[in-house]
């Protein structure tokens, strides 16, 4: 049997990882395309002040993590307009949600520990439940960007053309930056936030240098994301 795969928790940790690396290669093809960096950037930590802010309440702060990802993601998306104005606004998104994070944690000490796991993951201390979320979002997130496809290239390269055939490119924004926040939720808990953008960012980034086309140039990104996970 391959080293390890024996055990139950390897086997999660291998379906998960998986899973997570092929979402994030793909999602992460669109977010160097869109020059949207700093809002993945930006999303991979406020997860942690979601967190935090569960664990003040004695919720779980899985629960807060995915919560506040995606309210955040939606307030990312309606900041919109020009790439400048929309890193200022992405910018005073994150400095309101990292000040609340450490306000919270400044609150409510005795179980810190909790949050300040999301920081780093636990790829090999997730259960199956966990593994078998990893999957299912994987699935559900590819079936999306499937769909997305053709407006979400269009947007990406044109968008004043896009405009002006129809598409309405502020709802294709906010749907990718959803797909984006939801990456990364389910990402966290296994590789962290301080690690998610890196696998985000870095398969794409490198695929892009080497294929040109969108459709091979995701799946390099694919590659490179499980050789490194």
């Amino acid at each position: 049997m391959i080293l390890g795969l024996e055990y139950g928790f390897m086997r999660h940790a291998l379906l998960a990882g998986s899973a997570i690396a092929v979402l994030s290669a793909a999602v992460g093809y669109f977010i160097t395309l869109r020059r949207q960096a700093f809002a993945a950037h930006a999303l991979s930590h406020v997860g942690f002040t979601g967190a935090a802010g569960a664990v003040l309440l004695g919720l779980s702060p899985y629960l807060g993590l995915f919560a506040f990802t995606l309210v955040s993601g939606v307030a990312l998306a309606l900041t919109g307009g020009r790439i400048r104005q929309r890193d200022i606004g992405i910018g005073m998104v994150l400095m309101f949600a990292l000040g609340l994070g450490v306000l919270f944690l400044n609150l409510y000490t005795s179980n810190a520990q909790s949050a300040m796991s999301i920081l780093f993951g636990s790829i090999v201390g997730i259960t199956a439940w966990q593994a078998g979320l990893s999957l299912g979002v994987c699935i559900v997130g590819l079936g999306g960007l499937a769909v997305l496809y053709r407006p979400l290239c269009f947007a990406s390269f044109n968008p004043e053309g896009a405009q002006a055939r129809g598409v309405n490119t502020r709802q294709i924004d906010l749907l990718f930056i959803l797909l984006v926040a939801a990456t990364v939720a389910i990402a966290v808990p296994v590789i962290g936030a301080l690690l998610i953008f890196a696998l985000l960012i870095g398969p794409a980034a490198a695929a892009q240098s080497l294929n040109r086309s969108v459709a091979g140039g995701i799946g390099l990104s694919i590659l490179f994301g499980l050789a490194i996970t």
